[in-house]
């Protein structure tokens, strides 16, 4: 079904019926009710804070002794705030915030596979690109450059992915 014959559609029903297929749909549909929770009660500040629990425990778990160190976890959230609509600002500091966590890990114990490293470096491309896009380079200047500086500290593997992200910045 098109946009517009859903349109169409919508426009015969009356109110109450109306009604009831929205809630039909709320109850029936997860995302629905997570959409709707969050327009009515938007507590970002709380999905940020259990976001950043979330990915910090990919790192440094709290009830597991090995760590996963999973990008998809912190992209999984991403993606969900991104169609939620949260607040950009607060995005951008979870895709920095990740970036951050993964380099403490790393410094600890250095990560061997290189496909953490290029993942990150994908990431970091993602978080330079979302800043510029919504025009937050100047609140995260700072911390796109701390990352980048900390990941030549530790030598990290494609680190050119990341200078050529930078590059789009100057």
């Amino acid at each position: 079904m098109s946009k517009r014959d859903l349109k169409k559609y919508l426009e015969t029903l009356k109110k109450k019926e109306l009604e009831t297929q929205i809630i039909e749909l709320y109850n029936r549909f997860k995302e629905v009710k997570v959409y709707y929770d969050f327009v009515f009660n938007p507590k970002e500040d709380k999905l940020i804070d259990e976001c950043k629990a979330k990915i910090a425990n990919e790192y440094f778990p709290i009830k597991r002794k090995r760590p996963k160190a999973r990008r998809s976890v912190a992209q999984k959230y991403i993606k969900h705030f991104m169609d939620l609509g949260v607040n950009p600002v607060m995005i951008a500091d979870v895709m920095w915030f990740n970036l951050e966590i993964a380099q403490t890990f790393n410094k600890e114990k250095a990560v061997k596979q290189d496909a953490f490293y290029k993942s990150m470096a994908k990431s970091f491309d993602e978080a330079v690109k979302f800043t510029l896009v919504h025009g937050l380079i100047d609140e995260f200047k700072q911390r796109l450059l701390a990352v980048y500086q900390e990941a030549q500290i530790q030598e990290w593997p494609f680190l050119y992915t990341m200078e050529r992200s930078l590059d789009m910045v100057d």
